[in-house]
């Protein structure tokens, strides 16, 4: 599993990659800070540009939005149940 890094001022988090898909020409990815057992996890869309060097995410909380992704990633992810 992938970690990645996230940096808010200060700190960092880091984040384990659980899942990736495309939807509408949006990238998103299924992260948690944990690697294995039951965690929070979280919906974060990308909004860098294509000429950035690294990716800039944000957390999605639309409800439609997070309704419609989270759908798609319970279909890939047969043995994971996502919650709001």
């Amino acid at each position: 599993m992938e970690k990645i890094e996230f940096k808010f001022d200060d700190e960092v988090v880091e984040f384990f990659v659980i899942e990736e898909t495309k939807i509408n020409g949006m990238n998103y990815i299924l992260v948690t800070e944990q690697e294995e057992g039951d965690a929070e996890a979280f919906i974060l869309r990308d909004i860098s540009d294509t000429k950035e060097e690294e990716a800039i995410y944000e957390i999605v909380e639309d409800d439609e939005e997070l309704e419609c992704v989270s759908k798609i990633f319970s279909e890939i992810l047969d043995d994971i149940d996502l919650e709001k």
